[in-house]
């Protein structure tokens, strides 16, 4: 059972998320915050595997919630604007991706399971282009700092969008030993998941911003 936290200041959003969640037989709503704050508390308290979060809301917004929800707990933003600074500080907060609010049903109930099989939702042309529209502003690249040069091959099939299988085949590697370059990337980039590698890939200068 896949337990969900929803995270949102529209008692009737909330409320709908709420219906269509319940719906499936995989996923269970533990929670509703209508508040940033309420949110990490209820977090804290049930330890949902995924939770699906407003930006702007009240007394906390999402950015600085999913910055203090920690632990195995996956953040997804839901948000109505694509191209929004907020969300792109989001992602770099460490939610592991986000949906627009007109997203169908199915792509949302898809995405839940996605984000809490441990993958990032990076699939939607919209996130890469929300990436790539802010790293424009960068004038210096983040160094990969100790980064081989393997893990740079790595690193950028994970920014187009590869998954750790289509990387094996790709660098003719084993599933293990991509696995274990991932985990090895996750902590000299102090990165929380994949969305935040894909950030940084794009940030180094390794992914070209067209």
């Amino acid at each position: 059972m896949i337990r969900v936290l929803v995270a949102d200041d529209q008692a009737l959003i909330r409320g709908s998320f709420r219906v269509l969640v319940e719906s499936e037989p995989d996923l269970d709503v533990v929670g509703e915050a209508g508040t940033g704050a309420e949110a990490v508390r209820l977090a804290a308290e049930h330890r949902p595997d995924v939770v699906l979060m407003d930006v702007r809301m009240p007394q906390m917004d999402g950015i600085e919630a999913t910055r203090r929800i920690g632990g195995t707990t996956k953040v997804l933003i839901v948000t109505m604007f694509d191209l929004d600074a907020y969300v792109y500080a989001a992602l770099r907060a460490g939610a592991s991706g986000f949906l627009l609010k007109d997203t169908p049903p199915a792509d949302l109930l898809a995405a839940i399971r996605v984000v809490a099989s441990g993958e990032s939702l990076l699939a939607p042309t919209v996130t890469r282009r929300l990436i790539e529209e802010f790293v424009r502003g960068y004038s210096e690249p983040r160094p990969l700092t100790g980064v081989t040069e393997r893990e740079r091959e790595v690193l950028l099939l994970i920014a187009r969008g590869l998954s750790n299988t289509e990387i094996a085949g790709h660098l003719h590697l084993s599933l293990a030993t991509v696995k274990t370059h991932i985990g090895r990337l996750l902590a000299k980039l102090e990165a929380r998941d994949r969305a935040q590698l894909v950030i940084a890939a794009y940030e180094s200068g390794l992914v070209a911003v067209r």
